[in-house]
């Protein structure tokens, strides 16, 4: 993250993180699209996406509101906002910016989103005040945010364990709160947010779901500050990987990944 920008965001741009995500995405749709049938996101809505990355649920977003409506992608990452924009439909359009600062203008959106990005980023205190900035009176404010500790593997394996105290002790080591589900409903009640809302999902995997790799692909991603870290060594980070690919691969290993917490009001 370049010095311009606030937040303590671990995972590295590396040549296939947009894959990851966008194979995440597709995983959680489902629940993402039940928020939304909730919320009551129809035809004509201004909608953002703070934390957007590759494509965010920007499509979701895009598909509801229509022509006469808008949706806003918001990045810090410039390369993820190239690849958004080379799929997005005419209704929507992507910007660089910082979730904590936007510069967009005050009161313009039906609804203002974040997922994985109070938890990843911190201070949602902070973000909170941002995105009540952002959304028109009356408006809704939705954050879904994880609780890493139910990502659990049966049957076990020793480095299902360690990838999973890496990931976790990575964000921590930066300042994140990969549990923030678990305080999040209290958080956004705090915040002045009306008519508060808590939905929580879990997405169970198997040898055959196109997640399967979430666990070794996202370590992957966060080498740099693993290995800074002291979580993993450099000499066993690639066996290690290897060894939870081979176990993940076995058709009778199954995981649950985080809790997700969606928690969602009305701006005052």
């Amino acid at each position: 993250m370049g010095d311009e920008f606030s937040g303590s965001y671990p995972i590295e741009s590396r040549s296939g993180e947009i894959d990851r995500l966008a194979v995440q995405g597709l995983a959680m749709a489902p629940d993402a699209e039940r928020m939304l049938d909730l919320i009551g996101v129809s035809e004509g809505w201004s909608c953002l996406d703070i934390g957007c990355g590759p494509g965010g649920i920007t499509g979701l977003l895009s598909r509801r509101v229509g022509p006469e409506g808008r949706v806003v992608g918001l990045d810090m990452n410039a390369g993820f906002l190239e690849h958004a924009r080379a799929g997005a439909a005419a209704n929507t359009q992507f910007i660089l910016g910082d979730a904590y600062g936007s510069q967009l203008p005050a009161a313009s959106f039906d609804l203002v989103h974040m997922r994985f990005v109070a938890s990843t980023a911190g201070d949602p205190e902070r973000l909170l005040q941002e995105a009540r900035r952002l959304a028109r009176p009356g408006g809704t404010i939705a954050l879904q945010e994880p609780d890493g500790s139910t990502l659990n593997c049966y049957p076990p394996h020793p480095s299902w364990d360690k990838l999973k105290s890496a990931l976790l002790g990575a964000f921590s080591g930066v300042g994140a709160d990969l549990e923030l589900a678990r305080r999040l409903y209290h958080v956004v009640c705090q915040s002045g947010l009306a008519d508060v809302q808590y939905r929580p999902f879990i997405v169970g995997v198997r040898s055959m779901d196109p997640m399967v790799d979430y666990l070794p692909a996202t370590v992957q991603s966060l080498r740099a500050t693993v290995v800074k870290l002291g979580l993993l060594d450099e000499s066993e980070f690639a066996d290690t990987l290897a060894q939870c690919r081979a176990h993940l691969a076995q058709p009778g290993t199954a995981f649950t990944m985080y809790t997700v917490a969606q928690v969602w009001g009305r701006n005052g």
